[in-house]
């Protein structure tokens, strides 16, 4: 086991409690975590967390994805080049 691992090991089972894939409504507590985290990193891409906000909003996302159709068929419009 490389060191990497170790460490994530090591540490998961406390990160886990926050950064998960949501499977149910209960689990869409994600976007009050994101909410803070938008609040302390702001534009700061530098920022320690800026890395996690962005992991914990495409996790928000696929459950949107997954669990909100009209939510999927908005973003779709929104993705389509405008017409010439």
């Amino acid at each position: 086991m490389t060191e990497t691992l170790k460490t994530t090991l090591a540490h998961w089972p406390k990160v886990s409690e926050s950064v998960f894939v949501a499977h149910n409504e209960g689990d869409y507590r994600l976007v009050a975590l994101l909410d803070e985290l938008i609040d302390e990193v702001g534009n700061d891409e530098s920022h320690p967390l800026a890395s996690l906000m962005e992991v914990i909003g495409l996790l928000i996302e696929k459950y949107e994805d997954d669990r909100v159709p009209e939510l999927e068929e908005s973003r779709a419009v929104r993705e389509e080049p405008p017409a010439e």
